[in-house]
């Protein structure tokens, strides 16, 4: 990826860049692409385990969850978009050159937590595909997810970011394949989607599980990682027409790469309320998938194995890449990608050497995740809502509504996760 706007001091800076620039349009076409390398952290492993879990234990139930947290998604999502290409900074850098010394440093700790906790899902799915498929051990087959990852981000740096844009969309497409390949041998019940679509629960366990199924759909480190995506992708652009027509592209890449993010979760759901309840051992990723393969056949069972290895691979790629954009953008300092992904990669191979269940692990991280939320997402509003900031790009009074009642719901389903958790309800 080019790194010109990293340096961008201000967006005065980056407007005067941006007038610079060569008057013709770039073709519409190569102004999409950020929102799908995002979009993999919306098809993470902890998106596996958690909508698997609820569609094998509430069917249907918690399907109204994936569809209002995509919502949210594609709101949260462009507002970081829109941040990365009015400012010309990413969403932690922004927080960086805002936060007194002691309060961006307990930021950057909150953020740093929730992208271990990314990190430990995205390997230990990569280690159950890997095992699923191959029969490798868990613990051998977590370091072969962290040096895979770590090769697909050293080639993006000496090849460009175009080849990791390339890789993680293909990867994307093998793992949309994988998850939804199932649903052509097992249709869902279209009265028990529509039921789903009524928001309900069942029971303090539905509650864990739409928490759980919040944290993996709207992802922190995501919202962290769009706007610099965006910013190194776009370059400085000029406020005026240049503008408009890039944030109106910006519109189309999130909704489309949410679409199918969206569809991809959608159908994990419905295929495991349609196929896996009542049969046992589905509580965890390998008796899923041995349920799904003996219900549906082999060729199954090996296209999901390969979707959620994709899934792997892909997502721990980009969680490493947000994890090394919030530490420079709060801490202002560099490490190189092999130490960042080491560092990282280490509490994910301790958990999974411990013997605990690794789905079980997977959705107690996606509980952590969505704790994370709130900080990301109250900053971003706030941001964006600041015509200091943004100038005429500020959100609009519908968008702002919008966004602070996502905010409220996240608190709301997050407070009640917590008194469920300590009143042992």
């Amino acid at each position: 990826m080019s790194r010109s706007s990293a340096s961008t001091t201000g967006t005065e800076e980056a407007r005067g860049d941006a007038r610079r620039r060569p008057a013709h349009p770039r073709p519409r076409g190569t102004l999409l692409g950020p929102a799908f390398i995002a979009a993999i952290a919306y098809v993470d492993p902890g998106n596996v385990a958690a909508n698997l879990t609820a569609g094998a234990q509430f069917g249907y139930l918690l399907l109204w969850v994936l569809v209002a947290a995509n919502a949210m998604a594609v709101l949260v999502q462009y507002l970081s978009a829109k941040l990365g290409i009015v400012t010309g900074r990413s969403l932690p850098e922004v927080m960086g050159r805002r936060l007194p010394r002691r309060r961006r440093l307990a930021y950057w700790g909150q953020a740093e937590i929730v992208a271990a906790a990314t990190d430990v899902a995205e390997v230990i799915g990569g280690a159950l595909a890997l095992q699923l498929l191959f029969g490798v051990p868990l613990v051998l087959g977590g370091l072969i997810t962290g040096v895979v990852s770590l090769g697909i981000l050293m080639l993006t740096r000496y090849r460009g970011g175009h080849v990791f844009q390339t890789i993680i969309i293909g990867l994307l497409a093998v793992l949309t394949l994988g998850f939804c390949a199932g649903l052509l041998f097992s249709p869902p019940s279209i009265g028990g989607m529509l039921g789903g679509i009524v928001p309900r629960f069942e029971g303090a366990q539905s509650v864990l599980l739409a928490a759980s199924m919040l944290g993996a759909t709207v992802m922190p480190h995501a919202v962290y990682l769009h706007s610099a995506l965006v910013r190194d992708h776009h370059g400085p652009v000029a406020e005026g027409a240049d503008r408009r027509r890039v944030l109106r592209a910006t519109r189309w890449d999130v909704v489309l790469a949410l679409l199918v993010a969206g569809g991809v979760n959608i159908s994990m759901l419905v295929l495991a309320a349609s196929t896996l309840p009542g049969r046992s051992g589905t509580d965890s990723i390998p008796g899923a998938h041995a349920a799904i393969t003996d219900a549906l056949g082999p060729l199954v069972g090996v296209l999901f194995g390969v979707g959620l290895l994709a899934s792997g691979l892909a997502s721990t790629s980009v969680g490493s890449m947000a994890g090394a954009e919030i530490m420079k953008g709060l801490l202002h300092v560099r490490i190189p990608l092999f130490v960042r992904r080491v560092v990282t990669l280490v509490p994910a191979l301790v958990l999974l050497a411990t013997g605990v269940s690794p789905t079980w692990l997977l959705v107690l991280s996606q509980v952590v995740l969505s704790f994370g939320i709130a900080f990301a997402l109250v900053p971003l509003v706030r941001a964006t809502s600041d015509p200091d900031l943004m100038g005429s790009s500020r959100n609009a009074l519908g968008i702002r509504i919008a966004a602070w009642a996502s905010v409220a719901v996240v608190v709301a389903l997050n407070l009640a996760l917590i008194w469920l958790i300590v009143s042992g309800a």
